[in-house]
């Protein structure tokens, strides 16, 4: 094996030199792996569990969408490693989740969907969130509102308000993910959205927004005009 070979094989000596921002995608996943096999490196199984989809796409993302039979199916991955990737795409989601929260600010469609994207995109099914907006549309705080199937979520117009007097919200903004990717809003999502809006007024709790997210793209009712 030659010397640059056997450097590619380091993944963890690597960083102790470089740091982490010097580390590939499958060499940061390899280091978290720790061990290969007898015939396989760390890096080697790293690599081919970023290409288990077969998409062409080699990126991180693509542990979101990977269950633990996946990650077991594959030689060299027990249960025990299955759960830590797991665990770390989780931990992913929900740092993305936390970062900035109390600063955040939900005036641009853009912003909130690019923070929402990277959170929903890769979920299964449709989860739809309703955020608690201060009169300068400062998110205050967030609510799972609804877990649905792979193309339909259920919102109860009474428990979005219910949780938005409740956490003392003077706005409101609804956020869902359509699991296909295609961000396109359905006719239930439109119709939901009517009468959220239309009961926010009543309430004094203004609806600014609901925005839909697929896989790196992403709709806002209000300002696409599906509304009018």
């Amino acid at each position: 094996m030659s010397q640059n070979v056997y450097r590619e094989e380091l993944p963890y000596e690597r960083f102790l030199k470089k740091g982490a921002e010097s580390l590939t995608n499958a060499e940061l996943l390899a280091v978290i792996l720790r061990t290969g096999t007898r015939n396989k490196s760390a890096l080697a199984l790293a690599r081919e569990i970023l290409r288990i989809r077969d998409t062409g796409n080699t990126g991180l993302s693509v542990l979101h969408d990977l269950t633990l039979t996946d990650l077991t199916q594959i030689a060299g991955i027990g249960e025990v490693k299955a759960v830590k990737i797991l665990c770390l795409a989780e931990l992913s989601r929900r740092i993305c989740g936390e970062a900035g929260s109390e600063s955040f600010s939900c005036s641009d469609p853009q912003t909130v969907a690019e923070r929402y994207i990277a959170c929903l995109a890769h979920k299964p099914v449709e989860e739809a969130y309703v955020l608690f907006l201060d009169n300068k549309l400062k998110l205050q705080g967030e609510a799972l509102l609804s877990v649905g199937t792979v193309n339909r979520t259920f919102l109860d117009v009474r428990e979005v308000f219910r949780l938005a007097v409740r956490h003392g919200a003077v706005q409101i903004m609804l956020v869902h993910n359509h699991p296909s990717g295609d961000p396109s809003p359905s006719r239930e999502d439109i119709e939901v959205t009517r009468q959220i809006k239309s009961a926010g007024a009543l309430l004094g709790i203004p609806l600014i927004d609901h925005i839909v997210v697929g896989k790196g793209c992403y709709c806002s009712l209000f300002r696409d005009g599906f509304l009018t």
